[in-house]
């Protein structure tokens, strides 16, 4: 008799109330399958988990090489709660023969809204204007006059499909677009509307700089002092993307010397960030603690399509989006792969 497949979903997914911040709809596709939430506060996948169930439906927790070494591995595939996937070694989990799987269609939408929800409110100096408001000085408010969109560069670092997706959203506003990805497709980007250039030319002529693309060993740091430097010092730098891409403390350096306008950061190189960030105390600096685009609409499909490729597993099916397709090759993957 076959084995029941057994599925874990991390419950960092699970909020205050203990309910599914995506609500209970999307779990019910799990029905066909035994599944049950792993515990709270849990911080690594490891090899226990892997030897007990055939699907991982994880979210912030680390899934490392060691997770998938022991000989009893039932692990088949690694689902992940998003699009970016530096939280798990996937060249490890494709020598065990383990499918990593994202679901980068549910967050396009939501993260490009973000950066522009960064841009429009450092562009209209929204946090000191609520200060002010708040504080009744008022006639300061010819002091925070605010930057016109109208002809002004964005330059989105990544053009993968949240980058794309920034793109056309932010053409509405008659904005000059540049991106800068040495794998994106020049004539592509044309079509949408924006230049292709090296990163270095947008760093000089971007006003509003976004950072869009997934943390890899190519892009751990890739932003650092000298980048940052080339900004204009009215330009405002927005990072949705992860926190590492930039070298933070020259990031600090340059807001608190004011050598740029401002920031918009959803992630940090270490999260939860500590209290005593240094950046947090800055009043140039619009922060948010990796959920600014957390929405309804975003956790919903990402549920629905990460359950999607567990039941794809479960039915000996190829999941939609997979992040490293060598691992079809592996005698593992092949003995139970139908199609």
């Amino acid at each position: 008799m076959e084995k029941t497949f057994r599925v874990g979903v991390t419950g960092d997914i699970l909020d205050s109330r203990g309910e599914p911040a995506f609500g209970r709809e999307p779990l019910r596709a799990l029905d066909e399958v035994h599944w049950e939430w792993l515990p709270r506060g849990l911080r690594e996948i490891t090899p226990d988990h892997a030897a007990q169930f055939d699907a991982l439906y994880v979210n912030s927790p680390r899934v490392p090489a060691a997770a998938v070494a022991r000989a009893d591995l039932r692990l088949k595939i690694v689902s992940r709660h998003g699009v970016g996937y530096d939280s798990v070694d996937v060249p490890a989990m494709t020598r065990a023969g383990v499918l990593v799987a994202n679901t980068p269609n549910a967050v396009p939408r939501p993260v490009a809204t973000i950066a522009l929800t960064f841009l429009l409110a450092l562009a209209h100096r929204l946090p000191v204007k609520d200060r002010i408001t708040r504080e009744g000085r008022w006639p300061e408010r010819l002091d925070h006059m605010g930057t016109g969109l109208t002809g002004r560069t964005l330059g989105v670092v990544g053009a993968g499909r949240i980058g794309k997706e920034l793109l056309r959203m932010a053409k509405v506003f008659d904005l000059k677009l540049l991106a800068a990805d040495p794998y994106a497709e020049t004539l592509e980007l044309a079509y949408i509307g924006a230049r292709h250039v090296a990163l270095d030319e947008l760093m000089r002529e971007s006003d509003f700089v976004v950072v869009a693309c997934l943390l890899n060993d190519e892009t751990r740091g890739l932003i650092g002092a000298r980048e940052l430097a080339l900004m204009k010092p009215g330009a405002f730098f927005i990072n949705v993307a992860r926190g590492p891409i930039v070298d933070e403390k020259a990031l600090y350096e340059t807001l608190s010397g004011r050598r740029i306008a401002g920031a918009g950061l959803d992630v940090f190189e270490q999260e939860p960030t500590p209290a005593d960030n240094p950046i947090l105390r800055l009043d140039n600096v619009i922060v948010s603690p990796h959920a600014l685009c957390w929405t309804d609409e975003l956790f919903g499909n990402i549920a629905r399509t990460a359950i999607a490729a567990v039941l794809a597993v479960h039915n000996g099916r190829r999941p939609q989006f997979l992040v490293d397709p060598a691992v079809l090759g592996h005698p593992r993957v092949k003995g139970w792969l139908k199609a």
